[in-house]
């Protein structure tokens, strides 16, 4: 395998006609792509592909402990990194997606181990972003996504930034412009029959509490 160290990172401007076709046929290929989110610039591969998660981790010399989070175009990509949407899920997706919820479900079973928690357990979130959801579903796929800055440095809120903390490590950057910034989205475990808020940030426990009853 290529060094990381020794790629030449591309820059599309998002405005270029084959922008999303380019960026999602290296993701296809097995590449790391950052993009725009809803918040920061994010750095991802295809959430199924157990080498390039290895390599997601290594650019961002990221600790193993720290699972990294999915996101998805929307509940029809669910099935390809769940095996179970409870009802509890399906309620707080149909009230807070796309937006700052990450809900914390069972893995599909064909989903590499790199990509779980300890417990066994994935994070998934749909973002509030066009740019991000168009790329989703040009894919066609879920991508296992963080932010796009090595661990410990500032997380980076346009494409210049994001040349500046990973410039010859990933294969693609796709320039959407700046991003707004913000809060983390609130965590919230959804296994089971009652929800378990693990991370209060973006969206209170009390919202999501009105929101269920």
């Amino acid at each position: 395998m290529t060094s990381p160290s020794r790629l030449r990172t591309r820059l599309i401007p998002a405005d270029q006609p084959d922008a999303l076709q380019i960026t999602a046929a290296e993701l296809r290929a097995g590449r790391l792509a950052a993009f725009p989110t809803d918040t920061v610039y994010g750095v991802g591969c295809l959430a199924n592909d157990g080498a390039a998660i290895e390599r997601l981790y290594e650019v961002k010399q990221r600790d193993r402990n720290k699972p990294i989070p999915i996101l998805v175009s929307g509940p029809e990509q669910l099935a390809l990194v769940t095996r179970e949407i409870t009802p509890l899920a399906q309620h707080l997706i149909e009230q807070f997606w796309p937006g700052a919820l990450t809900l914390v479900l069972l893995p599909h079973p064909d989903l590499p181990e790199g990509i779980q928690a300890s417990d066994g357990t994935i994070a998934v979130r749909m973002p509030g972003h066009v740019l991000t959801l168009a790329l989703l579903r040009e894919i066609g796929a879920p991508l296992a996504t963080t932010s796009a800055n090595r661990s410990g440095r500032q997380s980076p809120l346009d494409a210049q930034q994001t040349l500046v903390n990973l410039n010859g490590r990933i294969d693609v950057i796709l320039d959407g412009g700046p991003c707004p910034g913000g809060i983390d989205s609130t965590v919230v475990d959804a296994t089971g029959d009652t929800f378990r808020v693990l991370r209060e940030t973006a969206i209170p426990a009390r919202q999501i509490k009105e929101a269920l009853k």
